[in-house]
C-alpha cells in the first residue's frame, strides 16, 4: 500500500533498444518502485546484462531473446551495436519481439501470484516505435502509455501547431535536416522483405500507430524545460499528453552509465580529469558528439582545424568516424584521423582521447566552461545541470530540433551550417566557439541563461512531483486498477 493507503500499481515499461532510452526509462522504474509500485523492465538479454541490478527490488528485469535476421550481427541488441546503414535490420528484429512480448503479457495476465499477490500489469508502458504493444495489452483489458520524444521534435516532426499559436522556434527546419528526415524517420526501414507483419514500415507510421493505439501520451519533458513546444504539442495531440519531468540521472543511474561503457565507478586516477585539475576555472571547451552517430573524416578535419582557429582549450572525446571498411575503422588511431600535426600544434592546450570519458564528471568539473554537443537529450540535460553554455553540432534524429529549441532559450549557438547540404567549416565552429567561451560579452548572456536552466534541471522537488502526477494519472484512467482497489 501507498501512503494514502492505494494499493500499488504493476507496469510493465519497455523501452527502445537504444541506451539514450534505456538508461532514463530506467530512472523512471526506479521512481516509481520508490513509491512502492511494481516494475516489469522488458529488453533483450545482452542489454539487460550491461545494466546493473537495480538498487529497488521492485524493478523485475525481463529479458526477450531478439530473433535473429540474416545480416544482422550476433549479439546487436541496441543501436549501438549496430552501423548507421543497418538499422533497419535491427528493426526487423525489433518487430520479431511482437510475439515474445504477447506470451509475456498473456502470462502475467493469466497469473494472479497466488495467496492474494496480483501480478496483472494495471498498465503498459511502451516506447513510440512499439506499435504492437498496445494491441497486445488491449487483448488483456491493459492500457496502454506512449512514450514520446521531446517537444521539440513533436513540434518540428509531428503535431501541427493550433491556430491559436504561432509556430515555435524548434519548428523551423532547414532543407538538409528535412531530407534526412526523409530518409530516416518517413522512408520505409526493412532492408528487404521482412517476416514481420509490418515489414517496410516507416518509423513514422510506427510513432503515429503506438500513438493511435495507446489511451496516454507520457514524455520525458516539462513546460518549464521547453515552454512552446510543449504547450504546442499538448493542444495539437488528440489525447492526453503527461509530463515526466527530465528525468535527470541519479548516483545510480551515473553508475549504470558507466557500467555500461565497462568502465569502473571510480574517477580518482582518470588522467582527464587530473589534466582537468591543471587548467584554470571555466577555460576548457569539453566536445562530445556522442557514440552513435560518429562524424566522417572531412567532418572530423573542419571541427579540429576551428578548435585550433578558436584558441581555446579544449577536451575532446572523439568517436571513430564512419569508414567504407569495418576493419579500417576499427584500426583507426586519433592521430590518423585528425589533421597532420593537429595534436602536436595544440598539445599545450587541448586533449583528444578515443577511450571512455567520465562526461558528467568532466562537465561538472570547475575548469569546464562550455559544451560543444550534438544535442542528444541526455547530453543536453547533462550539459545544463552542470550550466554550461553550449556550443551545438547536431547531426541526426532529435537533435536539430533540440538545438533549435536551446539556442531559442539562449544558452549558446549552433554552428553555422549550409542551409542546403547541412556542411560546416572550421571558421563556422571556431566563431562559435569564440562566442561560448573567449568573448566576454555572448559569454556572459549565455552563462546567465544556462544557469536558468539549470535551476529546472536540478529541481529535484520538481521533477519528483512530475512523477507523483503521472502515476496520479495512471491510477485514475486505469479500469483494471481502479476494478481492483
Amino acid at each position: 500500500m501507498d501512503a494514502d493507503g492505494s494499493p500499488p500499481l504493476r507496469v510493465v515499461i519497455f523501452p527502445w533498444l537504444a541506451f539514450g532510452h534505456l538508461l532514463p526509462y530506467m530512472e523512471l522504474a526506479e521512481r516509481m518502485a520508490s513509491r512502492g509500485h511494481h516494475v516489469s523492465f522488458v529488453s533483450t538479454p545482452r542489454n539487460i546484462a550491461r545494466l546493473p541490478a537495480p538498487v529497488a527490488s521492485a524493478v523485475e528485469l525481463v529479458a526477450l531473446p531478439l530473433p535473429r535476421v540474416d545480416g544482422l550481427a550476433d549479439g546487436a541488441e541496441s543501436t549501438n551495436d549496430v552501423p548507421d546503414d543497418e538499422q533497419g535490420l535491427l528493426m526487423e528484429a525489433f518487430d520479431g519481439l511482437a510475439a515474445p512480448f504477447a506470451d509475456f503479457l498473456a502470462a502475467a495476465c493469466a497469473d494472479d501470484g497466488g495467496g492474494g499477490r496480483r501480478r496483472r500489469p494495471d498498465w503498459v508502458i511502451a516506447d513510440s516505435f512499439h506499435h504492437w504493444a498496445a494491441p497486445a495489452a488491449a487483448r488483456h483489458g491493459v492500457p496502454c502509455v506512449a512514450l514520446l520524444p521531446s517537444a521539440a521534435v513533436m513540434a518540428a516532426w509531428v503535431v501541427p501547431p493550433p491556430a491559436t499559436s504561432s509556430p515555435s522556434p524548434a519548428a523551423a527546419m532547414p532543407s538538409y535536416e528535412w531530407e534526412k528526415l526523409k530518409a530516416s524517420f518517413l522512408a520505409a526501414t526493412s532492408h528487404g522483405a521482412s517476416s514481420s507483419a509490418s515489414g517496410g514500415m516507416s518509423r513514422a507510421t510506427r510513432c503515429s500507430l503506438t500513438l493511435e493505439r495507446c489511451t496516454l501520451a507520457a514524455m520525458r519533458s516539462c513546460v518549464e524545460w521547453e515552454p512552446e513546444p510543449f504547450r504546442a504539442v499538448a493542444a495539437g495531440l488528440g489525447k492526453p499528453l503527461v509530463p515526466l519531468g527530465l528525468l535527470p540521472p541519479s548516483p545510480a543511474g551515473s553508475r549504470r552509465r558507466r557500467a555500461v561503457a565497462g568502465e569502473e565507478d571510480d574517477d580518482s586516477t582518470n588522467p582527464l580529469l587530473r589534466w582537468l585539475d591543471a587548467q584554470p576555472p571555466s577555460s576548457v571547451l569539453y566536445v562530445a558528439l556522442g557514440s552513435e552517430v560518429p562524424l566522417r573524416v572531412d567532418q572530423v578535419h573542419e571541427l579540429a582545424l576551428g578548435l585550433e582557429l578558436a584558441g581555446a582549450r579544449f577536451l575532446w572525446a572523439l568517436r571513430k568516424p564512419r569508414s567504407s571498411s569495418a576493419a579500417s575503422a576499427a584500426a583507426a588511431a586519433a592521430a590518423a584521423i585528425l589533421p597532420p600535426g593537429f595534436q602536436e600544434r595544440t598539445a599545450s592546450r587541448g586533449v583528444v582521447t578515443m577511450g571512455w570519458a567520465p562526461q558528467i564528471a568532466i562537465l561538472e568539473h570547475a575548469a569546464v566552461g562550455a559544451f560543444l554537443t550534438h544535442c542528444g537529450r541526455n547530453s543536453l540535460v547533462e550539459g545544463i545541470s552542470a550550466g554550461n553554455p553550449l556550443v551545438m553540432l547536431p547531426i541526426a534524429g532529435d537533435q536539430g530540433p533540440n538545438a533549435r529549441l536551446m539556442e531559442a532559450r539562449k544558452v549558446g549557438l549552433q554552428v553555422a551550417r549550409d542551409g542546403a547540404d547541412g556542411s560546416f567549416d572550421r571558421h563556422g565552429v571556431a566563431a562559435a566557439v569564440r562566442a561560448a567561451i573567449v568573448d566576454e560579452e555572448t559569454r556572459k548572456v549565455f552563462v546567465a541563461n544556462a544557469l536558468k536552466l539549470r535551476e529546472v534541471v536540478a529541481d529535484e522537488e520538481l521533477h519528483e512531483r512530475y512523477i507523483d502526477e503521472f502515476i496520479h494519472q495512471l491510477r485514475l484512467s486505469s479500469p483494471t486498477y481502479l476494478a481492483s482497489s
